[in-house]
């Protein structure tokens, strides 16, 4: 049986920051990002705690944060 060595690559230069990138595109308001934090935790809790829908969680969250906030303003 032949075993292949697992090799390894340097890489030369600066690895792009995909976290500083993102948040130059989406800047939310102050809170906001709390708010959506709380109210996803409160739809994963009433869903149940089942894992697996976190990016439904969070997008249920933004639109009902945003819908808030809309109402709140008329």
């Amino acid at each position: 049986m032949r075993q292949h060595k697992a090799t390894s690559k340097k890489l030369s230069g600066p690895i792009p920051s995909t976290t500083s990138q993102a948040e130059m595109l989406i800047e939310l308001p102050d809170g906001m990002w709390d708010q959506i934090s709380h109210k996803a935790y409160d739809l994963w809790v009433q869903r149940g705690c089942q894992e697996g829908n976190a990016l439904r969680d969070w997008l249920d969250a933004e639109e009902i944060v945003m819908e808030e906030i809309h109402e709140a303003r008329e």
